[in-house]
């Protein structure tokens, strides 16, 4: 890999910056739009800007982007007991999501299904394990559906805006 000059290393920093805090934002209009009566749906749009790093910025930037989020949301908006679930989540999507992104011929809106479906399965497993109740596997089995719905919006999202990029980058 070439080395970066200190005017690209500072343009992705900014450019993590913004995207930390656009993940912040859209984390906060998220949990004022209900989703159905069932708790712990949401829309995932974070999850969008994940998609977008892991394919623009790349693997290790999202990783970070990720903690990043789980870290300041959790401060501001959750407490420790909702950062642990978001880490939960956060760490099992990104793994899957790292992992599909490299496998040829798999489309980023696919992986951001898997990604979507994984973060509910990581909170919903270490809900099952804190609270020992093996009950919630049914709640896992909704939150799984609503996981591929919401997977594919934000996926779609993501590719939209990166296709656009990719189209301003060839026109410089």
């Amino acid at each position: 890999m070439a080395k970066r000059s200190i005017r690209e290393q500072n343009q992705r920093i900014a450019l993590s910056g913004l995207l930390v805090a656009l993940m912040l934002v859209l984390g906060f209009v998220e949990s004022l739009i209900p989703v159905g009566s069932i708790p712990g749906i949401k829309l995932g749009l974070s999850n969008g800007v994940l998609i977008f790093a892991v394919y623009m910025l790349g693997i290790p930037t999202a990783w970070v982007l990720m903690v990043l989020k789980v870290v300041l949301s959790g401060l501001m908006f959750g407490g420790v007991s909702a950062m642990m679930y978001a880490f939960a989540g956060g760490v099992l999507s990104m793994a899957c999501m790292s992992l599909l992104s490299r496998v040829k011929g798999i489309h980023p809106v696919t992986v951001s299904m898997v990604g979507g479906v994984a973060h509910n399965v990581g909170q919903v497993g270490l809900a099952m394990v804190m609270l020992n109740t093996p009950k919630l596997l049914y709640y896992m089995a909704i939150l799984m559906m609503v996981g591929l719905a919401c997977g594919a919006l934000t996926g779609v999202c993501a590719t939209s805006v990166m296709k656009h990029l990719k189209a301003i980058e060839r026109k410089r």
